[in-house]
């Protein structure tokens, strides 16, 4: 499946949010999201719109080998 490409920043943020992702602060344009799920987990998200493919794709690798699926796992969970 191919990445979305018109895609926010806020957006990616409440769907890993249905992952146990919540934002735990905002620096300026940048989300900082965190897990407890398998052990603690931070991601940064650019609130951008729309996020740029390879930042995406950078993001999603992160958080898959976090959960210890494959990409394609989880952006099938995300956006299928």
């Amino acid at each position: 499946m191919k990445l979305p490409r018109d895609f926010s920043g806020a957006d990616l943020a409440k769907r890993l949010g249905r992952l146990g992702y919540a934002v735990t602060r905002q620096t300026g344009s940048h989300l900082r999201l965190s897990t407890s799920e398998r052990d603690q987990h931070h991601v940064t998200i650019p609130n951008h719109d729309p996020l740029k493919v390879g930042t995406l794709a950078g993001i999603l690798n992160d958080v898959a080998a976090h959960l210890e699926i494959s990409r394609e796992e989880l952006v099938q969970r995300l956006f299928g």
